[in-house]
C-alpha cells in the first residue's frame, strides 16, 4: 500500500454499521451479522466495491468482548468470519470484473491487482471501559484482536474512532511491520476527543510511533469541519494523511441517527477540497452510503502529487513552568507546602484564620483537597481563589478526575485561569464511598496522566502566555515500588513539574522516597503529616490508604496523652522525617489533623 500511495490517492468505503441499519431497521449490532446473516454482509461490502471504493473495512468494529457481551472465544469467532466475508467479497469483485479489479487477491498486501488495488482494512473500534482497573484488560485485548487478524492474512491494520493513542500502543508494536497500520482519532467541531485532547496533539503523538503508517480522523464531524481541522494542523510529511468525516449531522429519531442523504454532491465536493489539500486516504464514516462514495470517485483526483516532508520541528518554543509563583526565587530553598481541607460545609471561618496564620510563617504554598475519600468538600479551586483573593498567598487546588468529564474539566481549567489560579496539584482520585454508589457515579474520564496531558495541550494553546504548572502525587508506599517509578515517568513525561507525596512515617518509607528521586530526578515535596493522638494515628492507619502507619508509630502515642502532649509527638515525629529526608527532597508537604497549622512553627524551628 505504501508504495502505491506514492502515485495514488485512495478512497475508502463508507460506514458500514450506519448503512446497514438502514437497510435492514434492527437495534441488533451490525457485527453480529458476521455469523448470522453472512449475506447481508456480503451485500454491503459488495456495494462499496461496486461504487468504486479501494478500501474495505471489515465488519468488526464493536467486535470486542466488552461491547459485544460475550466471551472471548465469541467475539474471535465473528473476527474471523468478519475478515472472511470482506475477503470473499473481494475474490467476487474479481469474478465479476469489477473496475480493474481482475487478477486475484495478492497474498502480499491483500489487494485484487495493481491496476486498481482492493484493500481489506481489518477494522478495530475504540473498547469502551469506566474504570482504570478495566484497562489492562482493554490493553491485552487490543492485542488479542490483532493477533486473530494477524492469523487471518490481515496486511493492513485501521484503529479508528479513538480518543487518545494509549491504550492501543501495546496493539501497534505487536503489529510491528508484519502490515499496515492506520490510527484515526475521533474529535468535535472545535478540535477535540471527548478525553479533551487537540487534533494537533493526538496528531502529534501517533506521528511518533514508528509503529504507525496513516494517521487521520474520522467520525465526530462533517466534512467542513473535518477541512478546518486538518488545515489547522502542521504534519510532519511523515505519515500518510487520512480523513474520513460523517456525512454530517443526525438527527436522532425513535433513538436512532437519522443522516440526511441529500447533501451527497456537497460532501463529495468537499472531500475532493480535502484530497487537494493534502489528504492521501479519504472515505466516509456515519452516514455515508455506496451513493456517497460513487460521487467521491467522480470528483477527487486519485493522482497524488510530489510529495515533500517538512523539517521535523524540534525546537519547540519550551514552556517555562518555573515561572510559576510556586517556584520563583525559590531555587536552593527547602519549599513549603500545606494542605487546607475545605469546609464540610458552608462555614470557611476557620480555613480561613489558618490561611491567615500561614501568611505570618512564610509558608510558600496553600494546597486544597479536591472532596478526599469521594466525600463533599467546598470546591477546591473556588476555595484556593477566595483564599488567594484574601491574603495574596500562591495557591494550588488539587484537581482529581472522579468527578467530572473532559468537557466539565477543561471548563473548569479555563475558570481558573481567568482567576489567576496557576498551579494544581493532578490526581487521579479516591472512589466513591460503597454507600453512595447506587445514586452517584464515578467518572473517570482519564486518570492523572490522562489529565496531565490535557493540561499540557492546554498549555501550549490557550494558556501559552501564562502556563499553567501542574504537578502529581506519588505513593511511596505501593508494594511495587518499580510500578510507581513507571508511574512518576509517565507523569512527568506528561509535564509533571513536581511531586507531593504520601506522608511518611517510617525509615523504611523515607528509603523508597529516596530511590523514586534517584531513579526518576523528579522534583519532590516529601508528604509530612504530623499525628496528634492515639486516636488520630490509629483512624489513620485503619480508615486512610496509601498512609503508613507502623505499630512503631502508633508506640508514639498514650491514650492518657494530654493534647499538648500528643501535638508534641506528632511534632517529633515530623522532624525525625524531615531529617531523614533533608538531604534528597525539594521541599515538605504538611498536612495537619484538624487543620491544627499553629504546630508548623514548632516543627520548623
Amino acid at each position: 500500500m505504501k508504495q502505491y500511495l506514492q502515485k495514488h490517492k485512495i478512497i475508502a468505503d463508507g460506514a458500514f454499521g450506519t448503512y446497514y441499519a438502514q437497510l435492514y431497521d434492527t437495534k441488533e449490532l451490525p457485527e453480529l451479522a458476521n455469523l448470522m446473516h453472512p449475506e447481508r454482509v456480503l451485500k454491503i461490502h459488495t456495494e462499496y466495491i461496486e461504487a468504486g471504493a479501494q478500501i474495505i473495512r471489515t465488519n468488526t468494529f464493536a467486535c470486542n468482548s466488552f461491547s459485544m457481551d460475550k466471551p472471548w472465544a465469541e467475539v474471535q469467532e465473528n473476527i474471523r468470519a468478519g475478515y472472511r466475508l470482506a475477503v470473499e467479497a473481494v475474490k467476487k469483485a474479481q469474478a465479476a470484473g469489477t473496475g480493474e479489479a481482475t487478477q486475484g487477491v495478492a497474498e502480499s498486501d491483500n489487494q485484487v491487482s495493481q491496476a486498481h488495488p482492493i484493500y481489506i482494512a481489518a477494522d478495530i473500534g475504540q473498547i469502551p471501559y469506566d474504570s482504570q482497573t478495566d484497562r489492562e484488560s482493554i490493553v491485552k485485548e487490543y492485542v488479542e484482536i490483532c493477533r486473530t487478524f494477524l492469523e487471518e492474512g490481515a496486511k493492513v491494520f485501521v484503529f479508528e474512532t479513538f480518543s487518545d493513542i494509549d491504550d492501543i500502543r501495546e496493539a501497534i508494536d505487536f503489529i510491528g511491520d508484519k502490515a499496515f497500520v492506520m490510527v484515526q482519532f475521533s474529535v468535535n467541531q472545535f478540535g477535540y476527543s471527548h478525553l479533551g485532547l487537540s487534533a494537533r496533539k493526538l496528531a502529534e503523538r501517533a506521528e511518533k510511533i514508528t509503529g504507525v503508517d496513516a494517521v487521520g480522523f474520522n467520525c465526530g464531524v462533517g466534512p467542513g469541519h473535518m477541512q478546518q481541522i486538518i488545515r489547522s494542523i502542521r504534519f510532519s510529511g511523515k505519515k500518510i494523511l487520512t480523513a474520513l468525516p460523517n456525512a454530517g449531522y443526525p438527527q436522532i429519531i425513535k433513538n436512532r441517527m437519522i443522516f440526511d442523504n441529500g447533501n451527497i454532491e456537497y460532501f463529495a465536493d468537499k472531500i475532493s477540497d480535502i484530497a487537494a489539500d493534502g489528504v492521501d486516504i479519504v472515505g466516509g464514516c456515519c452516514g455515508t452510503t455506496p451513493a456517497y462514495i460513487k460521487k467521491m470517485c467522480e470528483k477527487v483526483s486519485l493522482t497524488q502529487p510530489q510529495k515533500e516532508s517538512l523539517e521535523a520541528v524540534d525546537a519547540k518554543e519550551t514552556i517555562s513552568k518555573q515561572d510559576s509563583a510556586f517556584f520563583a526565587g525559590k531555587t536552593g530553598k527547602k519549599l513549603i507546602a500545606v494542605e487546607l481541607a475545605p469546609p464540610l460545609g458552608s462555614d470557611d471561618e476557620k480555613l480561613m484564620d489558618a490561611a491567615h496564620l500561614l501568611l505570618k510563617a512564610g509558608v510558600d504554598v496553600l494546597t486544597f483537597p479536591d472532596s478526599p475519600s469521594g466525600r463533599t468538600r467546598a470546591d477546591s479551586i473556588l476555595m484556593a481563589e477566595k483564599v488567594a483573593r484574601e491574603t495574596g498567598m500562591c495557591v494550588m487546588p488539587h484537581i482529581c478526575c472522579r468527578d467530572k468529564n473532559a468537557i466539565a474539566m477543561r471548563s473548569q481549567l479555563l475558570g481558573a485561569h481567568i482567576n489567576q489560579i496557576r498551579n494544581f496539584l493532578v490526581i487521579t482520585g479516591d472512589p466513591i464511598p460503597t454507600m453512595a454508589r447506587a445514586s452517584v457515579k464515578s467518572v473517570f474520564n482519564f486518570d492523572s496522566v490522562g489529565l496531565m496531558r490535557i493540561m499540557n495541550d492546554m498549555n501550549e494553546e490557550q494558556f501559552a502566555q501564562a502556563p499553567v504548572c501542574f504537578g502529581g502525587a506519588i505513593n511511596q508506599g505501593r508494594r511495587n515500588l518499580d510500578v510507581e517509578i513507571g508511574r512518576v515517568k509517565k507523569k512527568m513525561e506528561a509535564g509533571a513539574a513536581f511531586f507531593l507525596t504520601q506522608p511518611v512515617s517510617t525509615k523504611a518509607g523515607a528509603e523508597r522516597l529516596r530511590q523514586i528521586k534517584e531513579e526518576t530526578g523528579a522534583r519532590i515535596l516529601c508528604g509530612i503529616m504530623p499525628f496528634v493522638s492515639l486516636k488520630n494515628a490509629t483512624f489513620m492507619k485503619n480508615e486512610m490508604t496509601g498512609i503508613d502507619v507502623t505499630e512503631e508509630v502508633l508506640a508514639r502515642y498514650r491514650e492518657d496523652m494530654t493534647r499538648e502532649e500528643g501535638e508534641q509527638a506528632g511534632i517529633d515525629l515530623a522532624k525525625e522525617m524531615m531529617a531523614l529526608t533533608e538531604d534528597f527532597v525539594d521541599g515538605y508537604y504538611f498536612s495537619f489533623p484538624f487543620n491544627r497549622v499553629s504546630m508548623l512553627e514548632k516543627i520548623l524551628k
